[in-house]
């Protein structure tokens, strides 16, 4: 991956989706954000992302990528107790 763009790409995108996978595999929100950032800080140490506005893109990806995933169990949990 050469361009800048295709990485602001994925760095807006696969963040996100990564820690709404993650939840949905743990149960948890707060665990899938914490694996997503270790990914990140890994791909970071390899050499991957060396620019401070894809550190900003990652963050703002993660961001909602939480919020949604936060707002998912909440619903899950509402569903759980109405059952």
């Amino acid at each position: 991956m050469g361009s800048f763009e295709t990485k602001l790409f994925l760095a807006l995108l696969l963040p996100g989706l990564l820690v709404v996978f993650f939840t949905r595999v743990t149960f948890h929100h707060v665990v899938g954000l914490l694996l997503t950032v270790a990914l990140i800080a890994a791909s970071v140490y390899a050499g991957y992302t060396h620019n401070w506005f894809l550190y900003g893109a990652d963050a703002l990806s993660l961001t909602v990528g939480f919020w949604y995933a936060t707002r998912m169990m909440k619903i899950a949990r509402q569903h759980e107790q109405e059952d």
